[in-house]
């Protein structure tokens, strides 16, 4: 197993229900911040990476966005599949075990958020490694925090801190897994349970950039004002 992947999956078939009306013409991936599709956002943190995005509500439109660059496209036209059906369908074009995942609804202001992953990334009793943002920096985002971290870096089901949607996952358990179409939890809920579900925390900002407005509020945290 590689010390760390450089394949990425970026997740863009969402259908972007909370981000309405601006999403009833365009995929919210390609809903601009700061002048700037959200889509390209995530692209600029994976500079030197082969990536693949997953496309499946105006799955033409992130063709076209898409065309002309190394970008390769994982198309779920056919059906919806979620997060972890998507990983299973883009895994011929991936390649590689484990991989990187990232969300593409947040931007992020301070360091690149792929280094801290690479950097706390320990094979040999990790099966997936994910970023986490204390819920009390968590910019833009509503509800309470996803996970508790303990003191040896152990993911547990909890409320101080939120995922920020990007992780190294390991990929052997997707072969199980019968259905097209589930979410990531079908991985993590064993990944928990074995005490092999690990988080490291961001010290730069994030913003969840999920509402319409949400795009004020990125846009004010990514000018560098942290009154936000």
């Amino acid at each position: 197993m590689p010390e760390h992947p450089s394949t990425i999956l970026l997740f863009a078939a969402g259908l972007g229900t909370r981000m309405s009306p601006l999403t009833n013409t365009r995929p919210k991936p390609l809903v601009e911040v700061a002048g700037k599709p959200l889509l390209d956002h995530a692209l600029a943190q994976c500079e030197g990476m082969k990536a693949v995005v997953n496309a499946h509500y105006f799955a033409d439109q992130i063709y076209e966005h898409l065309e002309g660059t190394d970008v390769l496209v994982s198309d779920e036209s056919d059906q919806l599949l979620e997060t972890g059906g998507g990983l299973k369908r883009a895994l011929p074009l991936l390649d590689s075990n484990p991989v990187f995942t990232m969300n593409t609804d947040a931007v992020w202001r301070g360091a690149n958020p792929i280094r801290p992953l690479k950097n706390a990334w320990r094979p040999e009793k990790m099966d997936a490694l994910l970023l986490m943002i204390p819920t009390e920096q968590a910019v833009g985002h509503t509800g309470s925090g996803d996970f508790d971290i303990d003191d040896k870096g152990r993911l547990s089901r909890g409320s101080d801190y939120v995922y920020s949607g990007v992780q190294i996952i390991c990929t052997d358990g997707l072969a199980a897994v019968s259905e097209n179409a589930f979410s990531m939890w079908t991985l993590w809920d064993g990944m928990l349970a074995n005490g092999k579900m690990y988080g490291t925390v961001y010290d730069g900002q994030w913003c969840d950039v999920g509402r319409p407005d949400s795009i004020p509020i990125a846009e004010t945290m990514l000018a560098g004002n942290n009154n936000v």
